[in-house]
C-alpha cells in the first residue's frame, strides 16, 4: 500500500531502494519511510532534526481520518467501488505543495509515471537548490525549482530536462506567475470551482491537470480527475462508454459525493493493478 500512496501517480519525487526504504523530497524537506515486518510505518529525516518529521506528518495527513472518509463513500450501493476499497485498504492522499504539484502535472501530459519522474528529477537536479545529503559521501538532495526561478530559465534550456513541448507550457506559466505575485496562494485558497477555473487560465492546464493539482496539491477532495485509467474504469465498470471527460467529471462528483477525488484514487489504483496482472 505504501507504494501505491507514494508511487501510484499522486506524487513523483519518491524512490524505493533495495532495502525497501522510500526516500521523498518536497519543498525543502527530505524524509524516508519504511514498513516494518509487523506492518508499522517508520519515518525519519536523514541528516535533519524534528522539523522535517513534523513536515512529513503534515505531508501524509496523519491527522486526517481516512478510514472515516472511506466509510462515507457510497460503497454500500456501488459494488465496484466496494471491490476497489477492499483491494486497497489504507489508501490515503498526501498533501503536496501546491506550486510543485502544478509543475509536476504540467510534465504529465501523454507521459507515464516513470517518464514524469525522470523529467521532474532532471528539473530538480539542473535547476533546483541542493538541500543537504544523507551522508558526506552521498549525492545531494535537490528541491524542485520555484516558479520564480523557472521564469529566468530559457525554454531551450528547460527542454534539456526531456520536457519536449511541455517546456513551452512551463516557461509560459512561470512568466505568468512571475507577473502575478500571490496568484498561486490565492488560487489554492479558493472554493473548488473558482480555483479550477483560474488554473485553467494557465498554458497547458486543462480539466484533468487542474483537477489533479487541486486534489493532490490543495486537498480539494471533490476534484475528480479523468485520465486514461478513469475513462476505462467508468466505461467498463459503469457503462459510460462514449461520455466526454467533462461529463465523466460531473458524473464522478455527483455519484461519489464530496470526497469524489478520494474515490477516484481507489478506481485508479484498481484499474492499474488489473492491467499489470494481465
Amino acid at each position: 500500500m505504501l507504494a501505491e500512496i507514494l508511487d501510484g501517480g499522486q506524487s513523483f519525487r519518491w524512490r524505493c531502494d533495495e532495502q525497501h526504504i522510500w526516500t521523498g523530497i518536497w519543498s525543502d524537506h527530505v524524509a524516508q519511510l519504511r514498513l516494518t515486518a509487523d506492518g508499522l510505518l517508520e519515518g525519519r529525516a536523514p541528516g535533519t532534526g524534528t522539523t522535517h518529521l513534523m513536515a512529513l506528518r503534515n505531508y501524509l495527513r496523519l491527522d486526517t481520518d481516512f478510514a472515516a472518509l472511506t466509510d462515507a463513500l457510497p460503497w454500500r450501493s456501488d459494488p465496484h467501488l466496494a471491490a476497489c476499497i477492499t483491494a486497497f485498504p489504507g489508501l490515503r492522499l498526501p498533501k503536496q505543495p501546491f506550486g510543485e504539484t502544478l509543475l509536476c502535472f504540467l510534465c504529465s501530459a501523454t507521459k507515464q509515471i516513470v517518464q514524469i519522474k525522470q523529467m521532474v528529477a532532471l528539473l530538480a537536479q539542473n535547476h533546483g537548490t541542493a538541500i543537504g545529503r544523507a551522508g558526506s559521501s552521498d549525492p545531494a538532495f535537490h528541491r524542485l525549482p520555484t516558479w520564480q526561478e523557472l521564469a529566468v530559465v530559457p525554454e531551450e534550456t528547460l527542454r534539456r530536462c526531456l520536457l519536449g513541448f511541455r517546456a513551452r507550457y512551463i516557461k509560459q506559466t512561470a512568466l505568468f506567475l512571475a507577473e502575478r505575485p500571490g496568484w498561486l496562494e490565492e488560487t489554492e485558497s479558493l472554493p473548488y470551482l473558482e480555483a479550477k477555473a483560474r488554473l485553467m487560465e494557465l498554458p497547458g492546464v486543462g480539466e484533468k491537470v487542474a483537477d489533479c493539482v487541486l486534489l493532490f496539491g490543495a486537498g480539494q477532495l471533490e476534484a475528480f480527475p479523468v485520465d486514461t485509467w478513469i475513462l476505462k474504469a467508468l466505461a467498463h465498470r459503469y457503462n459510460l462508454a462514449g461520455w466526454t471527460p467533462a461529463q465523466l467529471t460531473r458524473f464522478g462528483r455527483v455519484h461519489f459525493g464530496t470526497a469524489a477525488g478520494f474515490a477516484q484514487q481507489f478506481l485508479f489504483a484498481y484499474e492499474r493493478a488489473k492491467q499489470t496482472q494481465k
